[in-house]
């Protein structure tokens, strides 16, 4: 009996990628893509590794693949941004063994600094695109985008979404494939990409292009689905599920290949039926090619480009009807994000806002720095731009400006981007002051561990990157490491390092309160001393709040990490960590 598995999409994606015989993988955590390669990694079969940053992570997968090897690199929209400068000379250069980079947007921005649609990056970077719906086909197209890849000479993009790569659903799992390294050969005309090399190269995309949009009209990526004539709806990958709930009698198009889309099966459908919706979350990228085809399509003028959609906001959009909800009159308390008990990062944005200095912040647990009660984090735009802008800040408004500005950046993103940031202040003659948060892993995308760690991403011992000696190589005379839970040594050491006229870093080094290895303390509690000044309250922890008057700690949640001894005044708090001397 032919069993079937139930998969997250990422675990299918995962899985088709061992079925096709995929020899590298190479990748940087970003959610909703960061399961795919973690669930390679479990495949001893393949190579797996996390890269230092996603351009880097592109760059292993295409030379694995010039070198004759299927290859793969899974990341998320932004960090498609990363790995742009390599992916598009890659849609020139073609590829040796199968190339294909799997994305995962965020629409909704449930974990991200923006809502980008990957689709237009496709068309721009002329490379193909695919969209599963489900996870089986998550598994199938994955295998299938390995043989378009070598058939047409072509990396391939699969684009996920949160939804597709966080639910699960059936696979019927298969054997792998024994695919053979094909033959290194040496070709400069195809693989040095000099203007004169890169000018035939593009004649070349764009004749692939012409082909694949043949393929396009009658692949099996593009199903119709034929029942009532009335309503025909095009669509692809979780949107589908969407309106297939919404319009159950409709007939469908649903799009399999997103890029290049067809043309004539495409004008073929809109002709079989009388209305045709065109629901696509983001960007109106089906909808517009729809409309260049002449074809009169409801899709944008109704549903929006913002946000991840539901089965009950796309009825309410077309039919009207609002789905049938209770109201809940007790007033409902806000539960905002918030780092976790124990978090490391807490008593370096405590020091912070204490001494008001502006943050310059960056992408990480730490960027919850930002709310309410520390609220001390005044900007973070992407990753490892915390240093650039704190310098760019400086470079604007002067020294002075500088004494009351840091910039914040934590050991994984520090190693992804912030290096260079720190290389311009030297090399420019900044004065600016670079709080590293060492927690000793990837906390925010789920314990990996990256090149600072130390271990690869099968737990192997290596090397891990030394930051005391990067940053000291990199020309920083002062350069500091302290545990920021020491508050009074560390607020000392952070008003010294603002005040010198030169670059210094000061490396916050406390690892994270969820790694398995950090031992804990006992829940700690109030005592009779205390005077309900708020001062533990100060600190954001969820484990401390006031109720009916007086302040408590919820022994569920604290982990004894002794913070808030720290800073209360009245030795209120029971015991569980020393006071700093």
């Amino acid at each position: 009996m032919i069993m079937k598995k139930l998969m997250l999409g990422n675990a299918a994606v995962a899985r088709g990628a061992y079925e096709a015989g995929v020899r590298v993988v190479s990748s940087y955590p970003g959610t909703p893509s960061t399961e795919i390669t973690e669930e390679i990694a479990k495949y001893d079969e393949i190579y797996c590794e996390w890269a230092p940053n996603e351009k880097v992570a592109l760059e292993v997968a295409i030379g694995a693949s010039f070198a004759g090897a299927r290859a793969m690199s899974c990341m998320k929209h932004v960090g498609l941004n990363v790995a742009a400068d390599p992916l598009y000379t890659a849609s020139y250069t073609g590829v040796g063994g199968g190339l294909v980079v799997c994305v995962a947007d965020d629409q909704g921005m449930h974990s991200s600094q923006n809502e980008q649609d990957s689709r237009l990056v496709a068309i721009s970077s002329k490379i193909p695109m695919l969209e599963p719906a489900d996870s089986e086909e998550c598994k199938i197209f994955t295998q299938k985008a390995f043989e378009l890849s070598e058939k047409y000479d072509t990396p391939i993009l699969i684009r996920l979404s949160t939804r597709i790569s966080h639910s699960q659903s059936l696979v019927q799992e298969g054997e792998r494939e024994n695919v053979e390294l094909k033959d290194y050969v040496k070709d400069t005309a195809k693989y040095v990409m000099m203007p004169a090399m890169a000018m035939k190269r593009h004649h070349y995309v764009e004749r692939r292009l012409d082909d694949m949009r043949k393929l396009a009209e009658d692949c099996e990526f593009n199903v119709v689905e034929k029942k009532d004539s009335k309503i025909g709806v095009i669509s692809a990958g979780i949107a589908y599920q969407y309106a297939k709930e919404v319009f159950p009698d409709a007939s469908f198009l649903k799009l399999g290949m997103i890029n290049p889309l067809p043309t004539q099966l495409i004008l073929d459908f809109a002709k079989s039926v009388e209305k045709v919706y065109v629901i696509e979350e983001l960007e109106p990228v089906i909808e517009n090619h729809c409309k260049v085809l002449g074809i009169d399509v409801i899709g944008k003028d109704i549903l929006s480009n913002i946000g991840e959609f539901s089965v009950a906001q796309i009825r309410e959009a077309v039919f009207g009807e609002k789905a049938d909800t209770i109201k809940i009159e007790e007033p409902m308390p806000n539960r905002p994000p918030v780092m976790c008990a124990g978090c490391p990062h807490r008593g370096t944005f405590y020091v912070l806002k204490k001494l008001g200095l502006r943050v310059s912040g960056d992408i990480g647990c730490y960027t919850l720095g930002a709310l309410a009660p520390l609220s001390s984090m005044d900007m973070c735009v992407c990753m490892g731009a915390s240093i650039g802008m704190a310098h760019g800040m400086e470079k604007a408004r002067g020294s002075e400006f500088a004494r009351k500005t840091v910039a914040v950046i934590g050991d994984s993103t520090f190693i992804h981007s912030g290096i260079t940031g720190l290389v311009d202040i030297v090399y420019n003659k900044g004065t600016s002051t670079v709080i590293i948060l060492d927690n000793s892993i990837t906390g925010m995308t789920g314990h990996q561990h990256n090149p600072a760690t130390g271990f690869t991403i099968k737990g192997e011992p290596t090397k891990g990157v030394d930051l005391v000696k990067l940053c000291s190589a990199i020309g920083i005379d002062r350069v500091t490491v302290i545990d920021p839970f020491n508050i009074k040594k560390f607020e000392q050491v952070l008003r010294e390092e603002t005040e010198v006229d030169e670059p210094s870093v000061i490396i916050a080094q406390r690892p994270c309160a969820l790694l398995k290895d950090v031992k804990h303390g006992k829940p700690l509690e109030i005592n009779e001393n205390c005077k309900v000044c708020k001062a533990c309250m100060k600190i954001g922890c969820p484990a401390i709040s006031v109720i009916d008057g007086k302040v408590e700690i919820d022994k569920s949640l604290c982990v004894g990490c002794a913070l808030c001894v720290r800073v209360c005044r009245f030795n209120a708090i029971g015991a569980g960590g020393a006071k700093d001397d």
